[in-house]
């Protein structure tokens, strides 16, 4: 017993021993790059001049993670996290964010601690490219399943040869660059929000970056060929898309989609005034005005990354619309009603399509209010006229 008292005591001033030798120096810090945001990683931190005081993160503790740590990073990256502001070569009249590596993180209602930028792309990818993507599949399906029910929408009555015209050169050269853009601007940007799903699987990554890349120039440089041409065109047909109250007697009986009997219309009906004031003006304004943010081209405006993750929301919801949108306009003005494409690509149309496509119109033309010939000079010899209408 006695042994083992004596053996405990020995063991416990070893102990006391080894507590009181104080422990070898750490080796003093090296040395460490500043890296772009003013910051010394692994060792010590420190906030570029000018950084908000209060955020100086506790240097002694980052000190002594440095002794022990050797390496780490954490502080300094945790400070990025943070949006702390650091050193940058480029102007803050063209870059006012470029101290700043990453957005700062905040806490969003009912999600977890991301920054804007995270926010914007699940906002994007979750929201916005799925309903999106639905959006055009419900009009593109809705057109399919009207045409396979009704088919194209036919004349009634015999085709005259007398002719009327319906749309200028003038008209009908606005009309077409302003259609060619949107056909270009729609392609592209399909291609540059879905193409990841349904083309790169097929062609490959390579063949697809050069694709993204072409088709991403294209859209850029198409952008104010289509916001030019869309000005040009709600100058040219503002006139005959003003409401009047046969517009509502239009709307109200559906157009006659679903009766199959025509609703008299003036020039344009109804429906054609609803793209024009929806799409053209109100869609065509939101598009056109966020695309020149996206491409910098309204001057004064500072391009922050909020500024163009917005714009980029805006645009992309908006186009989605615009495209469903047009898609109805495209099928009317194609395959579901005859003669409308030749009177786009013409000018022309038959006494019998007009009146039964728009009757208001074509008794304006036969009563002399409207012209049948607005192209051609007074002056112009019935030889070499084309053959109009009566009036």
């Amino acid at each position: 017993m006695r042994r083992m008292l004596l053996t405990l005591g020995l063991a416990l001033a070893a102990v006391g021993v080894v507590a009181q030798t104080p422990a070898p120096a750490a080796p003093a810090p090296t040395a460490q790059a500043e890296t772009s945001l003013g910051v010394k990683s692994a060792n010590v931190f420190q906030l570029a001049p000018g950084a908000d005081a209060d955020a100086k993160y506790k240097d002694q503790t980052n000190a002594e993670r440095g002794q022990v740590q050797p390496g780490n990073n954490a502080p300094m990256w945790r400070a990025v996290g943070q949006g702390v502001t650091g050193y940058s070569s480029l102007p803050k009249s063209e870059a006012p964010e470029a101290g700043n590596l990453i957005q700062p993180f905040v806490q969003y209602p009912g999600s977890r601690l991301a920054s804007a930028g995270e926010a914007w792309r699940q906002v994007r990818n979750n929201i916005v490219i799925p309903y999106g993507a639905a959006l055009l599949l419900i009009a593109v399906g809705a057109m399919a399943l009207f045409y396979f029910s009704k088919g194209t929408m036919e004349l009634h009555g015999q085709e005259t040869g007398r002719k009327i015209e319906r749309f200028t050169p003038f008209e009908r050269s606005a009309h077409w660059a302003n259609a060619i853009a949107f056909v270009a601007l729609a392609i592209s940007g399909i291609v540059m929000a879905y193409g990841k799903f349904f083309l790169l699987p097929i062609i490959g990554s390579t063949l697809f970056g050069w694709l993204s890349f072409a088709l991403k120039n294209i859209h850029n440089f198409a952008g104010p060929l289509f916001a030019v041409s869309l000005v040009i065109v709600f100058v040219t047909f503002l006139k005959d898309n003003l409401p009047s109250k046969e517009d509502l007697v239009w709307l109200a009986k559906g157009g006659g989609l679903f009766s199959g009997t025509e609703v008299p219309s003036h020039r344009f009906n109804a429906g054609e005034k609803v793209v024009f004031w929806g799409g053209v003006l109100f869609l065509g304004l939101i598009v056109v005005g966020s695309g020149l943010v996206l491409d910098k081209l309204i001057p004064g405006l500072i391009y922050e990354r909020g500024t163009m993750q917005i714009a980029n929301l805006i645009h992309g919801v908006a186009t989605l619309f615009m495209m469903a949108m047009f898609i109805g306009h495209i099928y009317m003005g194609t395959i579901g009603m005859r003669g409308a494409y030749k009177a786009m690509r013409e000018g022309y149309v038959d006494e019998t399509w007009a009146k039964e496509h728009h009757e208001l119109w074509y008794n304006d033309v036969k009563s002399g209010k409207i012209p049948a010939q607005r192209s051609v000079p007074a002056s112009t010899t019935s030889a070499t006229a084309v053959k109009t209408a009566s009036v």
